[in-house]
């Protein structure tokens, strides 16, 4: 059927018994949804008039109420809050464009009786899963988060995870640990390094002992020796007393050595040599200091390359890289984004003092982090929801997608990278094409330009926001 989405006819959830009741001024925009839900085993009705949907209610009970913005005036919310006071069970959902700018404005008993909002167009596979989600129905596609591995179970205190990519990144850290040998963790910032090494030593046999951390690349040159190996009464200009340092501070414990390949190559020499002889020498000292500590080193760039390049000593890599964990960005756990952010979000609110029961997140503000690239993977994500959990109304029930925009550093870059067909710098205008045609093709390609986003391209149209949604709302003469 023209217009419907491939992937929902390979992917049918099961949604047999439920009623949907689609409220549309133009029903040719949904009818394909509807289709589809029809598919799955709902019964759907579409109604272009409030005076079709009232009747409608009045003769059964409807699971799920699906509304165009257009409609959603006055009346058409007066009567879905009637019915829901008698039904509160039913999910009322309002269908927004491509971006959320113009949900703002919306009166506040809009808001009272939304439980989301769906973003065109309009995925039947996903809506499903959302409806299932709200209706507790597992068939309808949604996953549980339910933590219940063996492997999860044991680093939930640090880690929480379900992405096939992080359990097969963790799958041997019980047996990494167990090993005492050195361990070379890699990944990109914020994806947490140092908490995989605080989970190693917690499951190692040096757990009694202390776990010390120390950035290679947050020390200035000239004290990281100093940091690392300690330093004799006397050694240098106000050396007054003798001090130890990392090496001995993480005795019969661990040591974590955070972006190693920050370490200046002169330093790199000595490292290779405490490991090799395990002693080391204070600055200063002409006797060395045996130590019995494992180290952890993490890097979040290549250090084979590095070598190539002659900014690490090859023999150093080799010996940190006996053990590797290389964990995967966040845009490749995208199963583990809900999990964190609701994690991230209520520990936010249980630290300002908030009493639950806390704001949820809506299936679509779910959606919407999933599409975001988190550049500073989960230490980004935590920074997100700890502001809007700072940010949000008081009287807030559940967190929507607009309450996530404005805290995005660029909400535009949601929506990914343009693609080369997004990204052509011109349009072919055929001689004869109507202006009026002209302006909509102009309006359309400039949209796909800025990927849906209406603010984007009214900017780039030179024309008001305003002004671009009147003409997107504007009827084709008949």
């Amino acid at each position: 059927m023209e217009g419907r989405n491939p992937h929902t006819l390979n992917n049918r959830p099961s949604m047999s018994g439920l009623s949907i009741l689609i409220l549309e001024d133009d029903p040719r925009s949904l009818r394909s949804i509807g289709k589809d839900l029809e598919d799955f085993g709902a019964q759907v009705f579409i109604a272009a008039k409030l005076d079709e949907a009232s009747g409608i209610l009045s003769r059964g009970h409807i699971h799920v109420i699906i509304s165009s913005l257009d409609m959603a005036d006055e009346e058409c919310i007066g009567m879905i809050r009637d019915y829901k006071a008698l039904h509160p069970d039913t999910l009322f959902y309002l269908v927004t464009e491509q971006d959320y700018d113009s949900v703002e404005p919306l009166q506040d008993a809009t808001k009272l009786v939304v439980d989301d909002y769906i973003q065109k167009p309009v995925d039947a596979v996903r809506l499903a899963g959302m409806i299932g989600t709200n209706l507790g129905r597992p068939d309808t596609g949604n996953t549980s988060l339910a933590v219940v591995e063996p492997l999860i179970t044991k680093v939930k205190p640090y880690f929480l995870f379900r992405s096939p990519a992080m359990k097969r990144a963790l799958s041997n850290i019980s047996e990494i640990a167990a090993s005492g040998q050195t361990v070379l963790v890699s990944g990109e910032t914020g994806t947490g390094k140092e908490i995989v090494a605080r989970v190693i030593h917690v499951l190692s046999r040096r757990s009694s002992g202390p776990f010390v951390p120390i950035n290679c690349g947050a020390i200035p040159e000239s004290l990281i020796e100093g940091e690392l190996f300690g330093h004799e009464k006397g050694a240098f200009t106000g050396a007054h007393r003798a001090r130890k340092g990392k090496f001995e501070s993480a005795n019969n414990g661990t040591l974590f050595l955070d972006e190693i390949g920050d370490m200046p190559l002169n330093l790199q020499i000595r490292l290779l040599r405490v490991l090799e002889e395990g002693r080391i020498y204070r600055i200063g000292a002409e006797s060395p200091v045996p130590v019995n500590v494992r180290v952890i080193a993490a890097t979040h760039v290549d250090l084979g390359k590095a070598v190539i390049d002659g900014l690490f000593r090859e023999d150093l890599y080799y010996r940190l890289n006996i053990l590797r964990i290389s964990l995967p960005p966040l845009r490749e756990r995208i199963d583990d984004i809900p999990l964190l952010a609701l994690h991230f979000l209520e520990r936010a609110f249980a630290e300002m003092g908030r009493v639950p029961p806390y704001p949820s997140l809506s299936s679509e503000t779910i959606y919407l982090l999933e599409r975001v690239p988190w550049k500073g993977n989960v230490r980004e994500l935590r920074n997100v929801m700890t502001r809007i959990a700072t940010l949000l109304p008081p009287d807030t029930k559940r967190v929507f997608p607009q309450h996530i925009l404005h805290h995005l550093e660029d909400s535009g870059r949601i929506y990914g990278p343009p693609t080369p067909e997004q990204s052509n710098s011109g349009i072919f205008i055929p001689l004869g094409t109507r202006l009026d045609e002209v302006e909509k093709l102009l309006i359309r390609e400039t949209l796909k330009n800025t990927l849906g986003n209406r603010t984007k391209a009214a900017k780039q149209l030179g024309i008001s926001l305003r002004t671009l949604r009147r003409k997107l709302n504007q009827k084709a003469p008949q």
